[in-house]
């Protein structure tokens, strides 16, 4: 793991991508000195007790393009893929989200 990136593995459902390797439906992407990234972290560690759905966090500061893309609006926690939501973490509806099968 380098400095500025973190990958919480829990427990729980897992998926596959096709060359094998483990994918978690929740990807939080964040940046260094981010006050917000840390409020995020910590309500995907409360929403990964309840549900033992793993994330993993993606500095944005190593890929030019998730830089462009979403650097504007840090953190941003993406679901299966998609963009679920910026600034904060809805719990409540993440956790409704999480209960849907992974798309």
């Amino acid at each position: 793991m380098t400095e500025g990136v973190a990958q919480a593995v829990r427990s729980g459902p897992t998926s596959w991508n096709d060359g094998g390797s483990r994918v978690n439906r929740l990807t939080l992407l964040t940046t260094r000195e981010c006050h917000l990234c840390g409020v995020a972290r910590e309500a995907l560690d409360r929403v990964t007790a309840e549900t033992g759905e793993p994330w993993t966090e993606v500095d944005v500061a190593d890929d030019a393009k998730l830089a462009r893309d979403y650097g504007d609006r840090l953190p941003v926690l993406l679901l299966d893929g998609k963009e679920h939501g910026y600034w904060d973490v809805d719990v409540p509806r993440l956790l409704k989200d999480l209960e849907a099968p992974a798309a």
